[in-house]
C-alpha cells in the first residue's frame, strides 16, 4: 500500500508541476532584446530636441546630449552611429525611441 501511495503521490506531483510550469512561463512573457520602441508620437527628434529631452533617453547623459546637438542636422537617425556621435551599442538600445525629422522644404 505504501508503494502504491508513493506512486500516486509522485504522479500527482508531476501533473501539478506540468500544469504550473507552463503557466508561470507564460506569465513572465516573451524575452525581448534591450531595444525599446516608442509610439511615433513619443519619439524624440534628434534634430530639434533640447538637451534635457535628449538626457531623458536612457544612456544619454550630458556629454552625449551635447555631442548630438553639436552634430546637427542629421539626415537620418543612423548618422548618430555612422558619425561616431554615440557608440553602436547605445544606438541599438535607443534607436526605437528617436527619429530625425527633416524641416519642411519651402515651396
Amino acid at each position: 500500500m505504501t508503494k502504491r501511495f508513493a506512486t500516486v503521490l509522485a504522479t500527482l506531483s508531476a501533473c501539478v508541476l506540468l500544469g504550473v510550469l507552463p503557466a508561470m512561463a507564460a506569465q513572465s512573457g516573451p524575452k525581448t532584446s534591450a531595444k525599446v520602441s516608442a509610439p511615433a508620437s513619443n519619439l524624440i527628434d534628434i534634430n530639434s530636441a533640447t538637451k534635457d529631452q535628449l538626457k531623458a533617453i536612457p544612456g544619454v547623459g550630458d556629454v552625449y546630449a551635447q555631442k548630438i546637438i553639436a552634430g546637427r542636422p542629421y539626415a537620418n537617425k543612423t548618422q548618430l552611429k555612422t558619425k561616431n556621435i554615440i557608440p553602436g551599442a547605445l544606438y541599438s538600445k535607443i534607436s526605437g525611441m528617436i527619429i530625425a525629422n527633416q524641416p519642411a522644404k519651402p515651396k
